[in-house]
């Protein structure tokens, strides 16, 4: 998806089924600015921490970077054990015949397999007709799609000739789909900006009013799904969401994810690359799979159109809107939406260039749009102030799940590396102390096993991920061979590169109230 924008103004929750309302006086708000600069704050911060205390106290300084570094080698290897449990699950859901499954799961509560409409809304901006059409034909051959899968293609007024391109697809696909709309989402709309939440927002109230209020669908059977345009759905997986829903007790308070696969272009992006998209896939497969886990949405994902109307739809002014929508919906509904886990997986495009550097400069540019979701800590905050009667305990726990990333890899990635150097730099007798007692000093051995350990599990994710890659269309070349082998001593430069770097500046980007700018995400 080539959206890349930011700032902006946060819009007002509306009220829907099952949202607190203040007896009282409100309490009073916490300006934006405020709650959005919390990771950027602790950043730096811990930067100038890390100076003082390099001189200060090194030794209680090294012993706080070993903490974070036990902590992150300890993240690495549950979502290893996590990751495997994520692949075992994955070969179980793709025996499984979804029809008999929905017979052995049906209650007299549950809806009739046929009841089930799935709205799929298609975001898109700048999209080449070709990766629109691939994804369509991807949905064309779903199970039973000319009876439920509804189309929505979600073009964007800013796109020059895009209705064109919409009745050009309307017209190829229509027949293959119960219906095939297209939605034009206006451009300069008070308090939005142009991004994914807005359109596809502005596409599903759209479909609301077509299908519920003029047609006369019954909203509580309607599922919506969202999605890149990009996304290649596996072929059972919207069978599955028929079963799972129809026959889910608590369908209107789930959302359903699948698991992503960057293997849309697998062998057209740098060979060099790949291992980055080998890590992003297995990570998100274990923060899936874990059963200890709070998973969230990302990238394609569906819910209720029940729920979506009574949370007030994706907000017009955000660029997370996965964990938005669903931070959204979680408070609105009493703390009482859960993800439901689809384990068929969904291929993605990663992105690319024409050269290697172009390549890793959008690569950058796309982590640093995914960390713009560093606004959702503020956010998750603002909302737990703002219905103290939710259960303290399961708003705290949501926080942690959104803060972990978003904190490790800025303020964490600071303590870690420069917590861990300043220290050695500014006291040189500790250094040879550590070099000499070896692995018999505590800091230096949990450093060395923490490296060592987060080092091993990105091979053995890269294996993983090579094992369920599409089959290679040609021979691999010598020259992709070597740049295969670079990418693994290089893994922690591209860590820095692709993750911490662009994640700080986004933090200080909104630390200080600079929005990002519109930008496109080639991926193909």
């Amino acid at each position: 998806m080539p959206y890349q924008s930011g700032g902006g103004r946060r819009n007002n929750v509306q009220l829907g089924v099952g949202q607190s309302i203040w007896a009282g006086s409100p309490p009073p708000a916490i300006p934006e600015r405020v709650l959005d600069g919390i990771p950027g704050f602790f950043a730096w911060f811990g930067l100038l921490f890390c100076v003082i205390a390099a001189m200060a106290f090194p030794n209680t300084m090294l012993l706080i970077a070993v903490i974070v570094g036990v902590y992150n080698a300890l993240r690495f290897f549950t979502s290893g054990i996590a990751n495997v449990i994520g692949l075992m699950r994955i070969r179980q859901w793709e025996r499984i015949n979804w029809r008999t499954e929905y017979q052995r799961r049906w209650t007299p509560e549950a809806l009739s397999w046929d009841e089930v409409i799935h709205v799929v809304i298609i975001p898109n901006y700048k999209e080449p007709i070709s990766v629109l059409a691939k994804t369509l034909e991807n949905l064309a051959q779903q199970d039973d799609a000319a009876r439920s899968l509804v189309i929505v293609l979600a073009m964007e007024a800013a796109e020059r000739d895009c209705v064109e391109k919409a009745r050009e697809l309307q017209h190829q696909f229509r027949s293959r789909f119960a219906h095939c709309f297209y939605t034009v989402h206006p451009r300069g709309l008070p308090g939005e900006m142009q991004c994914k939440s807005a359109n596809q927002a502005w596409a599903a109230r759209w479909v609301k009013r077509e299908l519920v209020d003029e047609r006369g669908y019954p909203i509580d059977h309607i599922l919506v799904t969202t999605m890149d345009a990009d996304t290649l759905w596996h072929k059972n997986h919207f069978a599955a969401l028929t079963c799972l829903f129809a026959t889910n007790p608590d369908r209107y308070l789930r959302f359903w994810q699948a698991p992503i696969r960057y293997h849309g272009n697998i062998w057209e992006i740098n060979p060099l690359l790949r291992i980055v998209n080998a890590y992003s896939t297995a990570l998100e497969l274990a923060y899936l799979a874990a059963p200890w886990g709070l998973a969230l949405p990302m990238s394609s994902y569906s819910l209720s159109l029940r729920l979506l109307d009574s949370s007030g739809y994706w907000d017009g002014d955000v660029i997370a809107d996965e964990w938005h929508m669903f931070i959204k919906a979680f408070f609105a509904r009493n703390a009482e939406v859960k993800l439901e886990r689809v384990f068929l997986p969904f291929l993605a495009q990663a992105t690319t260039g024409d050269t290697l550097l172009e390549a890793i400069r959008n690569r950058y540019l796309q982590t640093l749009r995914h960390a713009w979701g560093s606004k959702e800590v503020g956010f998750t905050i603002a909302k737990m102030l703002e219905h103290p009667e939710i259960d303290f305990g399961r708003s705290f726990r949501l926080l942690m799940r959104i803060s972990q990333d978003i904190m490790l890899a800025g303020p964490g990635w600071v303590i870690l590396t420069v917590g861990s150097q300043l220290p050695l730099l500014f006291n040189p007798h500790i250094l040879e102390q550590m070099l000499a007692e070896g692995f018999s000093n505590p800091i230096f051995a949990a450093l060395q096993v923490s490296f060592a350990v987060v080092t091993i599990l990105g091979i053995v994710f890269w294996i993983q991920d090579v094992i369920v890659r599409p089959p290679r269309p040609r021979p691999a070349t010598i020259l992709e061979r070597f740049y295969t082998l670079l990418s693994f001593p290089l893994l922690p430069v591209m860590t820095l590169i692709f993750v911490a770097i662009p994640t700080l500046q986004a933090q200080t980007r909104l630390l200080i109230g600079m929005p990002l700018q519109f930008r496109v995400t080639k991926k193909k």
